[in-house]
């Protein structure tokens, strides 16, 4: 029997205790957001802690600003020195009473399909992802009585409120921290039999515009047809951003966006994801995305533009016949590639006042700037990974792009110059963030064999 088959083996015949451990740590009701719960992030910190102390690392609870953060180190065998990134803060439970059972005392429910299931606030989002792979580890040290491969840990406690102050802890500690690759779980699955990675996050640019055109409202009978009105001046701007084939019209605006290689695009339009399947169920038909792009490479792999409010003028209830003297709207730019989240902003600010009579004034405000982040497609990690996943689930494993953002992992590109790997096996039905969240529990015990399976690959090499 060989050492992965031995560590397997050891897995499946460990499982029961791998889903009690996981239960302890579910039942620290590790509350980021809320102060009321920072002694349980404490807590959950130390449980992290011991348990990987257990398994032959040495660990530290690292004091943050906020919550601390969870560093442990292991040697390894051979093969890269990898960073295990994680989180063991969770969101909060509101609104209580849409809970079947208490969020913190997990347990196990059978769905009407069969499937098993554990129920808890975390249970998915990020508890049991991360304890996936502390579960391959804790195999592998049973088994050989080390690691496939060095290993740092980097488990925080404040993903659910913005990470605010893990990025000056990896600033501070970038020599510490500064590794072959890091290895991050805390993303999806395609479906339930289909592996995924993750090799592309959107980044984000959040502006605030505001146009404002009279020193005041104006009565609309008495200046309608002379007034600027700053709400139809605003729409006129906003709706140039697109041309009739979806394309975004700001100058530079897709600088840096490449097209998928071949082979990638084609694994993407296998999965069939339809305007049926995807806009159908929230009651809508048509995509309005770019012409000639796939569906999936709408919403995961190019970049987006997208009007989030806008206010102006009497909004309250019967009428009121004014000109507003202003209007203002929230637009966010979802970036791909290496496109630059600051020369986005500087290019819509712009883009902007080109189009603002000289009689009206704009000012700008700012709610986040965060780069893309792309794994190049020939990275051997990733080659070795989706081997290793197609092995544990007997189907290819596909690499698609997630629409949203994990920031910290940018900084892992930026600060520490490493690429992630981002493996996770999270269903669309998990209800995360949501009352009743959940986790499958074969998803729960193939992820574990599936981070032990792309140790193994790791460590050979």
């Amino acid at each position: 029997m060989s050492t992965l088959d031995a560590v397997l083996s050891q897995i499946d015949r460990d499982f029961e205790q791998s889903v009690e451990r996981l239960f302890a740590l579910l039942r620290i009701a590790s509350v980021s957001t809320d102060p009321a719960y920072k002694e349980q992030c404490r807590t959950a910190a130390e449980h992290v802690a011991a348990d990987l102390d257990s398994i032959g690392f040495t660990s530290e609870v690292r004091p943050t600003l906020g919550h601390p953060v969870v560093v442990a180190k292991a040697n390894g065998v051979a093969g890269p020195h990898v960073l295990f990134y994680g989180h063991y803060d969770v969101q909060p439970v509101d609104p209580l009473n849409l809970w079947k059972t208490p969020p913190f005392e997990p347990c196990i429910e059978t769905l009407p399909d069969g499937r098993k299931i554990i129920v808890a606030r975390g249970a998915c989002d990020d508890k049991g992802q991360a304890m996936t792979f502390i579960e391959a580890c804790r195999a592998y040290h049973k088994v050989t009585g080390k690691l496939p491969v060095p290993i740092t840990t980097m488990i925080e406690g404040e993903e659910e409120c913005g990470s605010k102050n893990l990025f000056g802890f990896v600033r501070d500690n970038a020599d510490e921290f500064k590794l072959d690759l890091a290895l991050v779980c805390d993303t999806a699955m395609w479906d339930r039999k289909t592996p995924a990675i993750t090799t592309s996050l959107r980044g984000l640019v959040y502006e605030d515009v505001r146009i404002t055109c009279a020193d005041r409202d104006l009565h609309s009978g008495v200046f309608g047809g002379a007034a600027q009105n700053p709400l139809r001046l605003l729409s006129k701007i906003l709706s140039a951003l697109w041309d009739d084939s979806g394309r975004v019209t700001i100058p530079g605006f897709y600088d840096g966006v490449k097209d998928l290689p071949a082979d990638i695009k084609t694994d993407l339009a296998a999965l069939g994801l339809t305007e049926e399947k995807f806009l159908g169920p929230i009651g809508l038909k048509h995509s309005s995305g770019e012409k000639g792009r796939l569906l999936i490479e709408q919403i995961t792999t190019r970049p987006t533009a997208e009007i989030n409010g806008m206010v102006g003028g009497y909004t309250g209830e019967g009428a009121k016949t004014v000109i507003p003297g202003e209007a203002s709207a929230k637009v966010s730019f979802r970036l791909v590639g290496t496109q630059d989240p600051e020369k986005i902003r500087d290019a819509f600010r712009a883009f902007v006042r080109a189009r603002l009579p000289d009689d009206c004034k704009v000012e700008f405000g700012n709610f986040g700037v965060a780069p893309p982040i792309q794994l190049s497609y020939d990275n051997p990690a990733l080659g070795k990974a989706r081997t290793a996943l197609a092995e544990e689930w007997g189907n290819k494993a596909v690499t698609v792009g997630a629409g949203g953002s994990i920031p910290i992992v940018a900084d892992f590109k930026s600060v520490l110059g490493m690429d992630s790997l981002l493996v996770g096996f999270a269903l669309d039905d998990d209800r995360v963030h949501s009352p009743n969240e959940k986790f499958d529990v074969t998803c729960y015990h193939k992820g574990i064999r599936s981070w032990a399976r792309i140790l193994d690959a790791l460590a050979k090499g």
